[in-house]
């Protein structure tokens, strides 16, 4: 027994036989923009762009959470997605997202959002040096301070999941892959900095945001860049066990 279960911004309705075909079309059409433990594609529908997401069939034991008590991975998304927005950040906006379950339990869940173009993203700082980008970093640790304050926590604050456009001097941030999310909960100064593990740069560039978000938050410095970094040594040096090589900064 099969069932799919559809839910579609009433902003974008006249994409619903586009979406309800999605379980057919998605693996034969679309082009690839990420393929790894999920598979995000890109469509153009009559001139407007879609990014959906696939994320990957779920272990039995997760497809019974699914089925029962947790939310899907795309419903996170796309219900986090709102409430980022009604919060004055930014993110793509939510288009829909789909559930395909098979005797009750989770097999396969898709989110559909728009396709936007960026200036850039936080990886960009694994290169480089801190000269020349003081204003581009004071305008992120104020803007990761604002969300802060506003009880937004992403948990996978990485490079990845940061992007930005550019508008004169003014960098407006967006975040991505939101199924992992906090709300209306204070941040602390310590979930602050463990927050911060994930970024890559410079410890220069780092030790720039982290005093610049303190003195935002009226935290004391010294103590942040301290629990930052050792927060930032056990990511990186269990990471690097993992995946031999990998590191925040090439310089």
């Amino acid at each position: 027994m099969t069932k799919i279960k559809v839910v579609i911004n009433e902003e974008y309705g006249g994409l619903r036989k586009f979406i309800e075909r999605l379980p057919l079309s998605f693996l034969q059409s679309g082009e690839v923009v990420y393929s790894g433990r999920n598979l995000i594609k890109i469509f153009d529908i009559d001139g407007l762009k879609l990014n959906v997401k696939s994320f990957k069939k779920p272990l039995w034991i997760n497809q019974v959470m699914y089925a029962t008590f947790r939310k899907s991975k795309a419903e996170r998304s796309y219900r986090y997605a709102y409430i980022i927005k009604e919060r004055g950040f930014h993110t793509p906006d939510p288009v829909a997202y789909m559930e395909l379950k098979q005797y009750y339990l989770l097999k396969y869940s898709l989110y559909i959002s728009i396709h936007e173009e960026f200036d850039g993203m936080m990886r960009e700082l694994q290169y480089g040096t801190l000269a020349g980008r003081e204003d581009f970093l004071r305008q992120f640790a104020l803007y990761t301070a604002s969300l802060h304050e506003k009880q937004i926590l992403h948990l996978d604050y990485s490079s990845g999941n940061i992007l930005y456009k550019k508008n004169g001097d003014q960098y407006i941030f967006y975040l991505v892959d939101l199924n992992r999310m906090k709300f209306d909960k204070p941040i602390s100064l310590d979930a602050a900095c463990f927050n911060f593990r994930r970024l890559w740069g410079s410890d220069e560039m780092i030790s720039f945001i982290v005093k610049e978000y303190a003195q935002a938050r009226k935290f004391d410095e010294a103590t942040c860049l301290e629990r930052t970094f050792e927060y930032r040594k056990k990511f990186w040096d269990s990471f690097t066990k993992q995946y031999p090589g990998a590191t925040p900064y090439h310089g």
